[in-house]
């Protein structure tokens, strides 16, 4: 791909300037807008049931809505537009291919091989094969069946507040309810490692190695002894950036070693450059047997790709692989920009700065609020847990709807999970901006207590 040259202030706004609050929000026009969508639309995400703004434009670290309101963006539209909304490179990438080649299958073409070569460049280990798709959903399902084809096995584990998709495969790795029906057979769930709410109790020891122990004895008592491998989230994300102890990854690679089971890390979410490393797998040195990888890969356009490493990539010939729309010119033009903005601007290492800003930040108001049960993250993976009690640690979910409505009333855009508040701010975003989005949560959660009557 040619070169392209930007401004690399592009995306610069002064703290001082937002957010922009014209009307209070949601405004009347988002109001309409979205009872006009609901008409249609279901399904919403509860951040969109919880303050239905209607976006219009974004540009770097900022939303704008259709009533002129101007945010702060500290979601990255769910992980996804790490290098800012629309940054010029990406957005020239994607405008070049455009017109000149939409989609030709899976046919080769220079953009798709320069990819292919810069992702087995950058991945961990000898993950050199790899195939593309348009979700991380679809991805993940690939890297199931590329693990039952290389193995002959039907089976699989994961763990307890896994995300992995919401596909049949995908869907039965992780938490399921009525509404969803039975998981797929052969899908089995363990609990993992959740430091603040250890699945053990008071039992002690290390959370990460009784976590693979259990593991273990599921392997035995639970399996037909026919799993193909284990599928493993490096940091939970849906369940509210959930960050295991550093024995975790290790043990759970030499187990899988051990029991000749291949493993699957799922960095659709956590992985280029978000946590702080390229994938989050290289904080603790483990490479896995698949590894997929999605959202901030081509930050906004839908590109995702699962890479295998070279004892196994052979089994992705087996499984027919291709789609309509992996691999297509603009969503491998999309990646390879992304890729190369996140070395060209220091990225990676960007982003553990900001994550280290931010994590003292959140310390020191956990230290003045006593609904905060935990604070954590990695690079900028983030999240704050709300609570009733800290000694119960009884999750206070109304709290957390109001804190979410409060801040983005004062023009935060960011991510709800019930009790919990997660926070991805894009990788560019200036330490300034930080704090100002850090004062607007700070401020929500103080209003919250004196509404609750919270000293």
């Amino acid at each position: 791909m040619p070169d392209f040259t930007y401004d690399r202030n592009w995306a610069h706004v002064d703290p001082a300037a937002v957010p922009v609050l014209n009307v209070p929000a949601p405004g009347p026009r988002s109001r309409e807008l979205h009872a006009r969508a609901s008409a249609h639309m279901k399904g919403f995400s509860s951040q969109v049931r919880l303050f239905p703004v209607a976006f219009e434009r974004g540009h770097g670290v900022t939303l704008t809505d259709v009533d002129g309101n101007t945010y702060i963006d500290f979601s990255s539209g769910i992980y996804v537009t790490s290098l800012g909304h629309c940054h010029p490179k990406v957005t020239e990438a994607v405008r070049r291919y455009a017109g000149t080649l939409m989609n030709c299958h899976d046919f080769t073409t220079p953009v798709k091989t320069r990819l292919l070569e810069r992702l087995a460049e950058i991945a961990p280990g000898d993950l050199h094969g790899a195939q593309f798709y348009d979700s991380g959903t679809t991805a993940v399902e690939a890297g199931l069946r590329i693990m039952r084809a290389a193995t002959g096995k039907m089976e699989f584990i994961s763990f307890y507040n896994a995300f992995h998709g919401k596909t049949l495969g995908a869907a039965s790795l992780g938490h399921m309810d009525a509404t969803q029906g039975l998981r797929a057979p052969g899908f089995h769930r363990v609990p993992g490692p959740y430091p603040y709410r250890c699945p053990w109790g008071d039992q002690g020891g290390d959370g990460g190695v009784r976590a693979v122990e259990h593991l273990r004895d599921v392997l035995k008592q639970q399996t037909a002894g026919r799993v193909a491998g284990v599928v493993v989230e490096p940091i939970q994300g849906w369940a509210g950036s959930i960050v295991p102890p550093d024995s975790f990854l290790p043990a759970l690679r030499a187990l899988c070693d051990e029991q000749g089971l291949l493993l699957l890390a799922d960095e659709v979410l956590c992985g280029m450059g978000r946590s702080g490393k390229m994938f989050a797998v290289d904080h603790w040195n483990v490479v896995p047997d698949v590894l997929t990888v999605g959202k901030g890969l081509g930050n906004g356009f839908p590109v995702t790709a699962v890479l295998v490493t070279d004892r196994h990539k052979d089994a992705v010939e087996k499984i027919s692989a291709s789609t309509s729309y992996g691999g297509n010119p603009m969503a491998c033009a999309a990646a390879l920009a992304s890729i190369e903005v996140i070395e060209d601007e220091d990225l990676v290492r960007r982003s553990a700065g900001l994550g280290e800003f931010i994590m003292t930040r959140l310390r020191r108001m956990a230290s003045s609020h006593p609904i905060i049960g935990e604070v954590r993250g990695k690079g900028c993976i983030l999240a704050i847990e709300l609570v009733k009690d800290r000694t119960t640690k009884e999750p206070f979910p109304r709290a957390g709807e109001m804190v979410y409505r409060r801040a983005f009333e004062r023009g935060l855009a960011w991510i709800p999970a019930g009790h919990i508040l997660r926070m991805s701010p894009p990788l560019i975003m200036e330490t300034a901006m930080a704090s100002k989005a850090l004062d607007i949560i700070e401020e929500a959660i103080a209003q919250t207590e004196r509404d609750l009557g919270i000293a």
